[in-house]
């Protein structure tokens, strides 16, 4: 089974949930930690029971916001193993196509196929609309 863990900095995993559930409904399976809310709450510690409930059946894609930051740290340190896949620096097309990939798709593939979608969505509009003007104006 897939599971699917948002661990950001602050409430950035909260809203971005908000904005899935918005436009692909509520989902299952999903696990959210936001980082530093709670200065006595070590990101850890909310981690540990998500890792403890895996079962070797299962596949784990951790979803960070930030490459390098101690967030996406932690998650290397306390949740590298076989059935875990770690993306960083997410958008919400990313987790979209990841959530709602075909289960029998392996992740790996799911996971580099939704990457390049996602970055495709990454998009100077201003850009974007001087071009369209211009091969209009042509």
């Amino acid at each position: 089974m897939r599971k699917f863990l948002i661990a950001t900095h602050g409430a950035f995993a909260q809203g971005i949930k908000s904005s899935l559930d918005v436009i692909i409904g509520e989902t299952e399976n999903l696990f959210l930690i936001g980082a530093y809310l709670d200065q006595n709450i070590a990101v850890e510690d909310e981690l540990k029971p998500i890792m403890d409930a895996l079962t070797a059946e299962d596949e784990l894609i951790i979803f960070t916001d930030l490459l390098g930051g101690s967030v996406n740290n932690i998650m290397i340190r306390e949740a590298l193993r076989d059935n875990v896949h770690i993306i960083s620096g997410f958008n919400l097309p990313l987790l979209i196509e990841v959530i709602l990939g075909d289960a029998d798709i392996p992740i790996d593939e799911l996971i580099e196929s939704a990457l390049l979608n996602a970055k495709a969505q990454l998009t100077y509009v201003n850009k974007l609309i001087e071009t369209q003007q211009q091969n209009d104006f042509d």
